[in-house]
């Protein structure tokens, strides 16, 4: 697929469970424990495959005719398709969500030369809360696994209870 994804770079924020999870009381560490909880849910998308909290993407495809599937998951809309910068009519184009929440573009007429730009809204939930509450006790014992071990460098390795923790909401293809 030729698709360029730039997703926004927004991640749910739990230092308070972290914070919690690891029974720290002052805030002196916040920050660090922010940028952990921020690279966990980074992991967290990577390993499952979807983008936990919606937010909007932009994506670039090449403008070939026929189907092409988006790179996120799970879309919730898509909102628009331009072509080389003009807004297309309805009429060119063909769009599809399919009950995995993958999204799919289809232009009727192609042109290998140009760039198809797809924007739309993607992602499990509509807020940190809404997250599966397995997928988030993931995140938090993730983020807390690499405060407590940032010295370490052998403890680089997701551990066992986390991948177990995603593994059901992980997407899995053939």
């Amino acid at each position: 697929m030729l698709a360029e994804i730039r997703p926004a770079t927004v991640a749910p924020s739990s230092v308070d469970e972290a914070k919690a999870f690891l029974r720290l009381e002052h805030p002196d560490e916040d920050a660090v424990l922010a940028g952990f909880v921020r690279a966990a849910t980074a992991l967290a998308e990577a390993f499952t495959g979807r983008w936990l909290v919606a937010r909007d993407f932009t994506e670039s495809l090449a403008a070939v005719a026929g189907w092409q599937r988006l790179g996120v998951a799970p879309v919730t809309a898509i909102t628009g398709v331009t072509l080389d910068g003009a807004a297309l009519a309805s009429a060119v184009y063909e769009i599809d969500i399919d009950r995995h929440g993958a999204g799919w573009v289809r232009l009727l007429a192609g042109d290998a030369t140009s760039r198809a730009v797809v924007t739309g809204r993607a992602g499990l939930s509509e807020g940190w809360n809404g997250v599966p509450e397995p997928v988030r006790a993931g995140i938090v014992r993730l983020a807390a696994h690499l405060f407590s071990h940032r010295d370490d460098p052998e403890a680089a390795a997701l551990p066992a209870a986390v991948t177990a923790l995603w593994r059901p909401y992980r997407a899995v293809s053939l």
